[in-house]
């Protein structure tokens, strides 16, 4: 069919919720209307009154390409993307090898085309040497540059004063940080392991990765930003003390923006007991006081954006003690539905989880022509159905990895169908095999 035409859709775009229906033709939206007749060149898809809203823009995934492929790779781990909503990601540099000249950035986009099944970008990532190169990327070249401002996952740490100075001073696109001070994190291991030896129970995670290190790290990065002016957004905040680092303003009015993360959202360190590494993650999923005042933090304004940091690894590794076990969970195919489990729960409004998705990541990361319903733009869109239930089981998950720390649980809301860029890629709990992802463009500079 020339066109695509969907139905009896109940619209959440934009702050407000109506009927709608939305005529597609090619990968752009022609029309937006109460009501559309559709030809005898028209695909329908009748909506059943169920939700629809633009893709997920999820800004901060590792999907492990290039050299890491064995936990998941940039074709499937956007497949489990689309099943979940998400129609955008952008990646993490801290791959083999590390995405941090311009070089190796080029290979990945040239890696990436016609794979994914979603929209991508990926980011440059900031060393104590690789100055030089930030200096040399062009707007649209990445969608930011990423550093690491604690020792997580791989060796990317950026811990030279002077360095970090630089990059705020000369990077010409936005500063995203991993905010967590590793001198603080390495005394408290060492404290744990004088208690414990080797054996350190996963109780003792957010001890040892603690608002104080996380406090301390994302103090020096809003204080550099507000130094040099520099655009500043950072990335899966987990604590309640944090939050005054941040405005409540809307995003049009800062500089400097903040992130949390669904895990964040939906566990406590409660969970640890029960699900031990599974959900082992850096910065460390802390208590429940801190949920909370995320969810808060969210509401108020102070957090703008909600992404993933999907993180898979596979089972064998992830079963190890403490110590050896790799900090990240897969989390991209069940987003969407624990933020409607949040919804259902009271604690967020459906418009606002549509703002801090896809408006908000849209706006921030100035991702041209997506993140809204809006008639010439980019169709990338899902519909979600409230009402039926969504089991997670082994059967279902899709990452390569072949786990989600959600296993058995039952989700209130099930995602219907993915559309990007016009193209049908997830329908009915099926993929369809569409490879409909395009390279996204980035139009914000310092």
């Amino acid at each position: 069919m020339d066109k695509l035409l969907i139905t009896n859709a109940r619209l959440i775009n934009e702050g407000e919720i109506r009927d709608a229906d939305v005529l597609i033709d090619g990968d752009r939206i022609e029309k937006i209307s109460p009501s559309i007749a559709a030809d005898e060149n028209t695909g329908v898809i009748d909506a059943r009154g169920n939700y629809l809203i633009p893709g997920m823009i999820d800004d901060q995934v590792h999907f492990r390409e290039p050299g890491l492929e064995s936990k998941g790779d940039l074709a499937t781990e956007s497949a489990a993307a689309v099943a979940g909503g998400i129609t955008s990601f952008m990646d993490m540099p801290n791959v083999d090898p590390q995405t941090t000249t311009i070089e190796a950035l080029a290979d990945k986009y040239r890696i990436a085309a016609g794979r994914c099944a979603a929209n991508y970008g990926f980011y440059l990532g900031g060393t104590n040497n690789n100055i030089e190169e930030i200096r040399k990327l062009g707007v649209g070249d990445a969608c930011g540059i990423k550093v690491f401002m604690g020792a997580s996952t791989g060796d990317m740490l950026v811990d030279d004063p002077d360095v970090l100075e630089q990059v705020f001073a000369h990077a010409p696109v936005m500063v995203v940080t991993h905010c967590e001070h590793s001198p603080t994190i390495w005394r408290n291991e060492a404290r744990a392991r004088e208690k414990y030896g080797e054996d350190v129970p996963m109780s003792e995670h957010p001890a040892i990765r603690s608002a104080g290190a996380c406090l301390a790290s994302s103090t020096v990065a809003v204080e550099l930003a507000r130094s040099h002016d520099a655009l500043l957004h950072v990335l899966h905040l987990t604590t309640a003390t944090e939050m005054g680092l941040f405005s409540p303003a809307h995003r049009a009015e800062k500089r400097i923006t903040a992130e949390v993360c669904v895990h964040h959202l939906w566990f406590d360190q409660t969970r640890y007991e029960e699900l031990g590494t599974r959900i082992k993650c850096n910065p460390a999923i802390k208590s429940p006081a801190d949920r909370e005042a995320l969810i808060a933090a969210v509401n108020e304004g102070r957090i703008d954006i909600i992404a993933t940091d999907h993180a898979p690894h596979t089972a064998p590794e992830k079963a190890q003690s403490y110590f050896k076990a790799p900090a990240g969970l897969p989390l991209v195919q069940h987003a969407l539905l624990t933020l409607f489990d949040l919804v259902a729960a009271g604690k967020l409004t459906l418009e606002l989880l549509v703002d801090r998705t896809s408006h908000a990541p849209a706006d921030i990361f100035g991702v041209a022509e997506r993140g809204y319903v809006r008639e010439g733009w980019f169709a990338d869109l899902v519909l979600v159905d409230p009402d039926k239930p969504y089991l997670v089981d082994n059967s279902n998950v899709l990452y390569k990895c072949h786990w989600s720390p959600f296993a058995g649980h039952e989700f209130s809301s099930t995602i219907d169908t993915t559309i990007v860029n016009g193209e049908v890629v997830y329908r009915e709990g099926r993929l369809t095999g569409n490879i409909a992802g395009q390279r996204l463009g980035f139009a914000r500079a310092r």
